[in-house]
């Protein structure tokens, strides 16, 4: 399993457009092998007056997701992409992470 996620920092007065643009987005992600869930995170709001989000996306392997950041759907969800940086503050900061260890409540 390999996780990709995205921090956005974004000040309160944004925050309703910058969910409205996710929300409302078409991410083409299911068209994806190897794709397997996608989580928005919304933290509260933190002493700096901001509000942390994260997109939380989960592939089979590390392999798929570079798969679907070098393809024609990764292009198209990410095709207006530029101008939503007024929504947030800097660049998204990205992190990866392959699984070492996984506990579920279902057997697997």
């Amino acid at each position: 399993m390999y996780l990709a996620m995205n921090r956005f920092t974004v000040r309160p007065e944004n925050a309703p457009a910058f969910e409205a643009l996710w929300l409302g987005r078409d991410s083409h992600l299911r068209e994806m092998e190897g794709f397997v869930e996608f989580h928005m995170l919304k933290s509260k709001e933190r002493d700096d007056g901001t509000i942390l989000y994260a997109s939380h996306t989960v592939w089979e392997s590390e392999a798929a997701f570079s798969a679907w950041t070098r393809s024609e759907q990764f292009r198209a969800a990410h095709a207006n992409a530029g101008g939503t940086r007024k929504l947030h503050e800097g660049s998204p900061s990205f992190e990866g992470f392959t699984a070492i260890q996984r506990i579920s409540s279902t057997a697997a």
